[in-house]
């Protein structure tokens, strides 16, 4: 193939991404459709969409971004699996008391699954009653509207540990949090996915700052599951906890294990190239790489790419910028 048309078919390439993102972002599927009316009432009172999505997903396409046909080829299959909205199933099998000195308190075990397919990979949370009082007074807050006709079951000054108040509440919590992710603003806001998955972050990072990275590894893997069905639609917003795991991986001396979590989040990165993990973990990859024998050269030649194009300023390594995440 000559120059022109090799850059022809990546110009088309490109375009077609933009459209497949487009379609993904502006495109209502059958199941938005038929989805309760407080969610589609919700859709029509929004007039800006981005509003709910994580931080990080207002970034967009890079115009400056150098990808290979292969890499737009892959960004484009992951565009279009990203199409697919992961529908979740919320339970709450069991409770237990917990019991401390100057307190007493309920935790409800929430398992997250994956409808329409046998899930291996469940998630299993504990929350008690205070937490999910805080997502529901942060949410009243954030979609006032769209929470207006959503019950919480309230506080009863007695009997908060007996057993047909506890078995109500586990009822009402799961009907919540079914409520809850029908509607597409809070299911993609960063306070409903917090609620899901901040504390066990905040608990896996605690770890890695303290150098206990065989806890803080089993946890990640834990939590990444569950981000990436909650972010299915935002991939670079699990860029902080994969980068994570790279860190454990590789000071827990598994190289491969390490490059592999990389790979994953260089492929989130592929069209973000200003993020702020971008040079950390390609310096780090090119490490592993030159470590297990693989190509590094091409690796190299991103970072040096990328150097040229930016102002020299202190960039901080991997480790450094991940044991800064979640610091309370």
């Amino acid at each position: 193939m000559d120059q022109h048309s090799h850059c022809t078919a990546e110009r088309e390439l490109l375009e077609a991404v933009s459209r497949i993102t487009t379609f993904s972002t502006a495109s209502p599927s059958d199941e938005e459709q038929n989805q309760p009316k407080a969610e589609i009432s919700c859709q029509v009172r929004k007039e800006n969409p981005e509003k709910d999505d994580l931080q990080d997903s207002n970034t967009s396409l890079s115009p400056n971004s150098s990808m290979t046909t292969k890499e737009l080829q892959e960004y484009w299959r992951n565009e279009k699996r990203q199409c697919r909205q992961v529908k979740l199933l919320f339970e709450i099998p069991s409770t237990r008391i917990v019991e401390h000195h100057l307190s007493k308190y309920v935790m409800y075990k929430i398992i997250i699954l994956q409808t329409g397919s046998f899930d291996s990979n469940k998630s299993v949370i504990e929350r008690r009653y205070s937490d999910f009082e805080k997502l529901h007074r942060n949410l009243l807050e954030e979609f006032s509207e769209e929470m207006e006709d959503v019950t919480f079951p309230k506080k009863t000054l007695t009997g908060n540990f007996t057993e047909e108040i506890i078995n109500e509440r586990k009822l009402a919590f799961k009907d919540y949090l079914r409520l809850l992710y029908s509607m597409k603003y809070i299911r993609r806001s960063k306070k409903f996915i917090d609620f899901l998955t901040r504390p066990e972050l905040q608990e896996a990072y605690g770890c890695l700052r303290g150098g206990q990275y065989t806890k803080a590894l089993e946890i990640l893997l834990e939590v990444i599951g569950l981000q990436e069905r909650l972010t299915r639609g935002n991939p670079v917003s699990i860029v902080p906890t994969l980068c994570a795991i790279v860190v454990c991986h590789k000071d827990l001396e598994n190289p491969a294990s390490a490059f592999e979590y990389g790979e994953k989040a260089l492929s989130c990165l592929c069209v973000h190239t200003s993020h702020r993990y971008y040079t950390p973990l390609l310096e780090t990859m090119i490490t592993l790489a030159y470590e297990l024998g693989k190509d590094f050269l091409s690796l190299q030649e991103k970072l040096e790419e990328w150097k040229a194009k930016k102002d020299p300023v202190r960039v901080f390594t991997l480790k450094e910028l991940a044991v800064r995440e979640y610091v309370q």
